[in-house]
């Protein structure tokens, strides 16, 4: 070889790596952008919009448990999902310290939500840009998967799909390649088989992703490489039978759970969600739900996933987009609410990919014809400009009527997301009953609390997810007595319509009274006290609690020693103020005059007996000796805390008044 050659072949390298360099520049320059767009817009407010809800407080806790309790769930784990999802959540929260920076468990898990979210959209720039999308169309891509108030809500939420998105995502860019094909091929394979193990749904996208690798194969080794993919598969796919297998629980047997109960559930057991055309039915709602989020999105990435069809560089990811959405309109099947996380990405590229091809094709249609005309040729196919011109014009006056019709709404959402706190309710459930419950008491809850009060100090043992209660032979075990072992049940929009289908939650809600309410709505969360003689008891006590209070407060309102308002005379005559702090007011009475001077609310009990007071003595003699007398009190009137600073003397009682619930007639007790 001549030292010409040598040189040629090495100046030609360098040309391609400075060409490939530029490439990367300017990929770069349009991606890095919209990157940290789709961060920002997921991690401002993420921990306080939307509402915790129990799904993620199961996958949170999931996560926690793998390093935290040593296991793969914090019950029984018995198939319901592999469990990849999970552990990349927690692998991720552990390794970064997220359990320790986030108030919530959930705040940390959506953390790692934000994380997968981006790894999916930088992923999806780079699919775009292998089906030859153009950089702009390829980053408005990634803007409508970022920006959409749907994608924002479900790339926020503790879901496993958000986990395994970027792994199917990473399939698909490598099914794409025309080079170093069995490499590529073999990682896709193992990516998909990431994705259906972190969410064994994403297994619809398998054929599509198969006829992606078989589009895209060298003919002369096509045959080769996809066996090697389908070996792939199929070991990666039987390493969940094998862990199933190797704990012996594969099959049902006496005192297990199988793999095979976990999948007949899924694929079978499950209740359908019915048509989505019937108001009537869980899907019609849930749907409902999509289009209440972002209807324009809905119907354009509908309608550009069936165009992307007709255009063959886009047409197997279009398929993908396309079959999972005829899936929701089966008659009868499941529908779960996360559903459309599997289709953003699709239908995002399918939206960009369209517009990308027909304005391109205006452009080229317009190039060609000055082209003609310069060189005095005929223009060819001027009918190829006017469908060009049509096509485009007719999907952008659509697109923009529905975005322009959407936009305002869409943009409430957003800024919703960002400056709203609709996880308050939560927190402020979750503050009162680590203030004011016992470490001994038995809890039924919202599995979105559970890690958060097991971190409080709470036994686990004592904080009972609800749904297990009646489905976990363990739990069932440590509970002999059902619903009638707890001691309080929090109610969540979560816990109300899971109690639907469990008759011992059913039970306990109604052997239960409110001790405090937080928020309003479906975001209501409420704090019940279960009494465990049940539901006639419970009235019976409550009557005679607040007859009692009534009483007790309008002989006190006679005592000329004391001191009140208008509105705190009308409290204590109307029965507004627990007997016990009656009770106390009228000892330090008897040894003299005092002026009430508060009967202060607890956060979340404006519907309860107050059980507060703040009395003003005389002088700090008298304060001291009313102090003593609130001390003194014994057994169960005895006050949590007594306070004094001068002449002001402060006590607050338990929220469990022994003589009955709390609850106002009528709903009073706001005043005073």
């Amino acid at each position: 070889m001549t030292a010409s050659s040598i040189g040629a072949r090495r100046s030609f390298a360098d040309s391609a790596v400075a060409a490939a360099a530029r490439t990367s520049a300017s990929d770069l320059a349009w991606l890095l952008p919209v990157l940290a767009v789709t961060a920002a817009v997921l991690v401002v407010g993420l921990e306080g919009n939307p509402q915790r809800i129990d799904d993620e407080g199961t996958y949170a806790a999931q996560a926690w448990s793998v390093f935290h309790l040593g296991g793969l769930t914090h019950y029984t784990y018995w198939y319901d999902h592999p469990p990849l999802g999970w552990i990349q959540i927690a692998l991720y929260t552990e390794a970064t310290g997220a359990w320790v920076r986030h108030a919530t468990a959930v705040g940390a898990a959506r953390e790692a939500m934000v994380v997968f979210a981006v790894a999916s959209a930088a992923l999806l720039y780079v699919l775009a840009r292998k089906l030859h999308v153009s950089r702009p169309a390829a980053a408005a891509a990634v803007l409508v998967f970022a920006l959409s108030p749907l994608a924002v809500q479900y790339h926020r939420d503790v879901y496993i799909d958000n986990v395994a998105t970027p792994w199917l995502l990473a399939a698909f860019v490598l099914a794409v390649s025309r080079h170093h094909q069995l490499v590529e091929f073999a990682g896709s394979a193992a990516c998909m088989v990431a994705a259906v193990l972190s969410k064994e749904t994403f297994l619809l996208a398998l054929p599509f992703l198969a006829w992606t690798m078989w589009r895209s194969a060298h003919p002369e080794i096509r045959r080769y490489t996809l066996s090697v993919a389908a070996v792939v598969l199929a070991l990666g796919g039987s390493s969940y039978l094998v862990f199933a297998a190797t704990k012996g629980e594969l099959v049902p047997g006496p005192g297990h759970v199988s793999l095979w109960q976990g999948v007949t559930f899924q694929l079978g057991d499950r209740s359908g969600s019915g048509s989505v055309f019937d108001p009537a039915t869980p899907a019609n709602h849930v749907v409902s739900l999509w289009l209440g989020l972002d209807p324009a999105f809905v119907a354009l990435g509908v309608v550009a996933s069936v165009a992307a069809l007709a255009v063959p560089r886009l047409r197997s990811v279009a398929a993908v987009a396309v079959f999972l959405i005829a899936v929701v309109l089966r008659p009868n099947g499941y529908l779960p609410v996360p559903y459309p996380i599997a289709i953003l990405p699709f239908a995002a590229l399918a939206i960009a990919g369209v517009s990308d091809v027909l304005v391109r094709a205006v452009v080229d249609a317009v190039r060609r014809a000055r082209l003609a005309r310069a060189s005095g040729e005929p223009s060819g196919r001027p009918g190829r400009l006017v469908v060009s011109v049509v096509g485009l014009t007719v999907w952008s006056v659509a697109a923009v009527g529905v975005v322009g019709a959407a936009a305002p709404a869409s943009a409430a959402r957003l800024g919703s997301f960002m400056t709203t706190s609709a996880d308050a309710p939560m927190l402020g459930a979750q503050d009162w009953i680590t203030a004011n419950v016992s470490r001994s008491d038995r809890l039924l809850v919202d599995d979105a609390l559970w890690v958060d009060l097991v971190r409080a100090g709470f036994p686990r043992q004592n904080v009972i997810w609800y749904y297990k209660l009646s489905t976990d032979s363990a739990v069932a075990r440590q509970n002999p007595s059902g619903w009638r072992d707890a001691d309080y049940i929090v109610t969540t929009q979560s816990v109300a319509i899971g109690a639907t289908q469990l008759p011992g939650i059913q039970a306990a809600l109604r052997a239960s009274a409110p001790v405090a309410v937080f928020g309003e709505g479906g975001e209501q969360v409420v704090v019940r006290r279960i009494d465990r003689q049940g539901a006639e008891h419970l009235r019976a006590g409550a009557e005679r609690a607040a007859a009692t209070r009534e009483r007790v407060g309008t002989e006190l309102v006679g005592n000329p020693a004391l001191r009140a308002s208008d509105d705190q005379t009308a409290l204590l005559r109307s029965g507004g103020v627990d007997e016990r702090a009656t009770v106390g007011i009228g000892a330090v009475l008897a040894a003299g005059p005092v002026t009430l001077t508060a009967l202060p609310v607890v956060p979340g009990e404006q519907e309860t007996a107050r059980r507060g007071v703040v009395l003003q003595a005389t002088n700090t003699a008298a304060a001291e000796q009313a102090e003593m007398r609130l001390r003194g009190l014994e057994g169960a009137l005895a006050p949590d805390r007594v306070h004094r600073r001068g002449t002001e003397v402060a006590a607050t009682w338990s929220p469990n008044d022994p003589a009955g619930p709390g609850v106002l007639r009528g709903g009073t007790g706001r005043a005073g």
